[in-house]
């Protein structure tokens, strides 16, 4: 008897520890999927979603936001081509929007779950590459150009040839970028910058390959390079150039006369987001007229929220390049999707890059 006993007891104890054992992984599974579903993933461009805004929204929501950085739209694009599932909010630009909804990469947006929606000014939506803004928010918008320190830059450069001038060898910096780059050539041979002639194309790509020898390097943040005086020159977008500037009171910035680009970035929901409510949220919150200002404060990036512009200070509301002049606004373009030719503007800059 004593020793049955004691193999019931034996017997009692290891079941008991079972379950606890049990209870305790059923606990942490709760708790990790728990924590998985209040943690909001974002893939953005650097400097777009700032500790303030991230915060912000952590605290209002009792949520994680986690932010990850692509550097340019082919990125975005080829990561969630080859099956990245993990992403919640994504911010496209434009003819990259476009792209992504041909590709069936994008969720229709329940503008229900987005009442800030309303808040947005009519002149950025609607626009070509989602006319009703079923995939697609405006978050900012900018332009292409130069930035120059204006203490090593002389004359103050108006046209894109002073990219190919040999006085400033291995002194500047390119946009790391197959349409921007290109289109860059185009407009200062006086062709568009959405071409699909060949031989245009050709033209821009020689002329990049004359000013390669003096480029001192392709790269798309540009911000940290002229803030550390490594280039006096930029090709660069315009947020990065007065961010930029708010460092280094010498920079300035100019859209050459021969015309540039011009951009609207969105935020979008992928197909596959785990937390499509949350994203949801989150993209109402960055709609509120004195968030939206935050951000256009942190990027330097115009608004589109028009409420928010009462939050936001002259120097911004003034600036000639932020909010640029009727007559600059109508030597700009808005770089499209080109369909298959698009093959060709990449390999092009495939080939520049290579030689």
């Amino acid at each position: 008897m004593p020793h049955i006993s004691k193999s019931l007891f034996c017997l009692r104890y290891t079941v008991n520890s079972l379950l606890i054992i049990c209870m305790i992984v059923s606990a942490l599974l709760i708790s990790s999927c728990s924590d998985q579903k209040q943690q909001l993933n974002v893939f953005t461009w650097a400097g777009y979603v700032n500790d303030e805004i991230r915060t912000g929204f952590e605290k209002e929501f009792g949520v994680k936001v986690v932010v990850d950085t692509y550097a340019t739209n082919e990125d975005l694009h080829a990561k969630l081509s080859l099956g990245a599932t993990g992403y919640d909010i994504i911010m496209p630009s434009d003819y990259m929007v476009s792209i992504m909804i041909k590709s069936e990469l994008l969720a229709k947006l329940n503008q229900d779950n987005i009442p800030n929606f309303e808040s947005i000014s009519p002149d950025f939506l609607d626009k070509y590459f989602d006319p009703e803004n079923r995939y697609s928010v405006p978050y900012t918008f900018g332009t292409a150009g130069i930035a120059y320190d204006s203490d090593v830059v002389s004359p103050a450069p108006d046209s894109w040839t002073v990219l190919w001038n040999e006085k400033y060898k291995n002194q500047f910096s390119m946009l790391d970028d197959p349409r921007e780059t290109p289109g860059l050539a185009l407009k200062m041979l006086g062709y568009s910058l959405n071409t699909t002639d060949p031989e245009e194309l050709n033209q821009a790509k020689e002329k990049l390959l004359e000013q390669k020898p003096l480029v001192k390097q392709y790269k798309n943040e540009a911000e940290e390079l002229l803030i550390a005086g490594d280039v006096v020159m930029a090709h660069c977008w315009s947020g990065d150039a007065f961010r930029a500037a708010a460092e280094r009171s010498s920079l300035r910035y100019v859209i050459p006369k021969e015309g540039s680009s011009q951009f609207i970035d969105n935020v979008c929901i992928p197909k596959f987001a785990p937390h499509k409510d949350l994203a949801e949220k989150f993209i109402n919150y960055l709609l509120r007229p004195e968030i939206n200002a935050k951000i256009s404060a942190f990027t330097k990036y115009g608004t589109c929220v028009p409420a928010a512009k009462d939050h936001l200070p002259d120097a911004i509301l003034m600036h000639e390049y932020i909010y640029p002049s009727e007559d600059v606004l109508q030597s700009l373009e808005w770089i499209r999707d080109q369909g298959d030719f698009t093959q060709q503007y990449s390999r092009a800059w495939e080939e520049i890059k290579a030689k």
